[in-house]
């Protein structure tokens, strides 16, 4: 719930009205200075001296609904003179005193306490005092309060003070005139809010007419009650943490190009610094992925292609890509794989399949699948080693400008058992060929992992990969998957994107990577279902995974990212 400000005397009001009983008139007295607008109502303890009994003036501890009260020439009353809410108050003449034998242990933010003259008694002055060491030492709280009415006053003190805190109401001027207390009330401390700050928004832009998105903003001290405000308008916001807030976005926000300004606002507190969001003019994003199929990405219980006529991948999917709408489902192609086909076209791209018995060349002028008319090449889990022309051709493909997005899976994964797994087959590729060793800057562990990981690179936000367009990527999952060791010192652009769970952010144990080699992108993940939409050739045992977790997005920020279009 949202507090706004009150003015002081609507505060006492609340604070009298909650305590109130039928039949009895209140008057409101401050007796000391305001209440802090900015400190929260926490629920408040009030007691009201109806249980307990004590008829004399001498001392004794009485059990009261609170607990234990030490009534110190002081009486609990019940006759038609003594002023009460309900049928009973306390009762105290001379220097007497009324004390808690405890601690309220949420502290105190304002202390409010009902007084009045017993029967027909002149005036008479008493204070509020309290203790933070368990009743060793007590300061008074505000100043000495004078009773000089017959009805129940209200006097007001602000403690602000955390932790343990107990009190006694001390009456001080020794005379015989005796005052009544009644609804005593103790309002727990709340630390008022701090001003929030913003640090990052993710994504830090959008395109103009694009869709409603979830922006993400990241600082410090917010609330459940902060909002995400867009140009001084609150989004509907959702709090994550003290550090985390996430907000809807209508497309409306984004229709024209501009800027926006962005700020966190907590009601009580204030509002963050702005930053800008830019809302870009669109650009052409259209995009050509080769996804290949030379390297038995089918075999054995594989179906890792976008589409496949009777089990064989065609060149051209069908049907054609051209009558693919925002609502085509992924079982318009048939493949593993073909949800990330679809969504790669719906992203305005067009894909293609280098089928069996076609040639994985560059710079080839009779391939009319030649890698320099992609920009992008997929290969999903290869099971057929690479020659030396085609390792070379990769390599150059990726070297002038391409993008490369390979996929492993675990270690003895050879589906068509010709003695080579994807890692060997990977590995190889980058050690054992004609133009540079290790040139990405890392290798595949011969290893067989499962699990779910949250482990993200920390402190991400600009990075597109895992905060791009697409949205946020929080999760990866394995299932039987292997793993990466990351080699800086062959290739300084390397960085590790996603780690196993429990484990540190180093070069080992790493579950998804990115590089650059020369102009040229590489994206490299060590397990094939992530990806896997569950659908695919007949005889295949395929899973659901791609439309889990945040699989979807991680991949298509990654085709994006590899096709410089992010």
């Amino acid at each position: 719930m949202k507090i706004k400000k009150m003015s002081v005397l609507f505060i006492l009001l609340i604070e009298v009205l909650s305590c109130s009983k039928p039949g009895i008139q209140l008057q409101d007295t401050v007796a000391n200075s305001t209440l802090s607008a900015a400190s929260e109502l926490a629920a408040a303890v009030t007691e009201n001296f109806e249980t307990g009994t004590k008829t004399s003036y001498t001392t004794a501890n009485v059990t009261l609904s609170t607990g234990s009260w030490t009534l110190n020439d002081a009486l609990i009353g019940n006759l038609t003179t003594d002023k009460k809410n309900g049928t009973q108050s306390a009762r105290v003449r001379n220097s007497g005193v009324l004390k808690t034998n405890f601690d309220y242990t949420g502290g105190a933010s304002t202390v409010t306490v009902a007084h009045a003259l017993f029967g027909s008694d002149a005036s008479s002055k008493w204070q509020l005092w309290y203790s933070i060491n368990g009743g060793s030492t007590y300061t008074q709280s505000g100043v000495t309060v004078t009773t000089n009415n017959t009805l129940l006053q209200t006097a007001t003190f602000t403690i602000n003070l955390t932790g343990n805190i107990r009190f006694e109401i001390r009456k001080t001027d020794g005379s015989t005139n005796r005052i009544n207390f009644d609804d005593f009330n103790v309002n727990p401390y709340t630390a008022p809010a701090t001003v929030p700050t913003l640090a990052s928004l993710s994504p830090a832009s959008a395109q103009a007419a694009g869709p409603a998105f979830t922006l993400s903003a990241t600082g410090t001290n917010f609330t459940t009650t902060s909002t995400i405000n867009w140009n001084g308008v609150a989004l509907a916001t959702t709090y994550i943490s003290a550090t985390s807030l996430s907000a809807s976005v209508p497309a409306a926000n984004i229709a024209t190009t501009g800027t926006a300004s962005i700020n966190v606002n907590t009601p009580g507190a204030g509002t963050s610094a702005i930053i800008a969001f830019a809302i870009k003019a669109p650009v052409s994003t259209t995009r050509r992925f080769l996804f290949d199929a030379t390297k038995a990405e089918t075999a054995g219980n594989a179906d890792w292609v976008i589409d496949e006529d009777s089990n064989i991948p065609q060149r051209t999917p069908t049907p054609a890509q051209s009558g693919i709408t925002s609502s085509t489902p992924e079982t318009y192609w048939t493949g593993a794989i073909s949800s990330w086909g679809i969504a790669l076209v719906k992203a305005g791209n067009k894909v293609e399949t280098l089928p069996s018995g076609g040639t994985i060349t560059f710079g080839s002028t009779t391939n009319a699948q030649d890698l320099s008319h992609y920009d992008v090449f997929v290969v999903d889990e290869p099971n057929i080693r690479f020659t030396a022309a085609e390792k070379l051709a990769i390599l150059n493909f990726v070297k002038n400008g391409g993008g490369l997005l390979m996929i492993a899976d675990h270690n003895s994964s050879d589906r068509n058992n010709d003695g080579w797994d994807s890692p060997a087959i990977w590995n190889d590729m980058m050690t054992n060929n004609t133009l540079q060793n290790n040139p990405f800057g890392f290798s595949i562990d011969l290893t067989n992992v499962s699990g779910t990981s949250s482990n993200v690179l920390a402190n991400s936000a600009s990075n597109t990969i895992l905060h791009g367009s697409k949205g946020a990527v929080s999760t990866l999952q394995f299932n039987n998957g292997a793993t990466l060791t990351l080699q800086p010192s062959a290739n300084s652009a390397v960085q590790g994107l996603i780690w196993q769970s429990g484990y540190t952010q180093s070069s080992t144990h790493v579950m998804c990577a990115s590089s650059t080699y020369y102009s040229g992108r590489v994206f490299v993940v060590t397990d094939s279902s992530p990806m896997d939409d569950g659908t695919g050739g007949s005889g295949n045992s395929l899973y659901v995974s791609w439309p889990l977790y945040s699989h979807a997005a991680l991949f298509m920020n990654v085709s994006l990212w590899l096709a410089k279009t992010q």
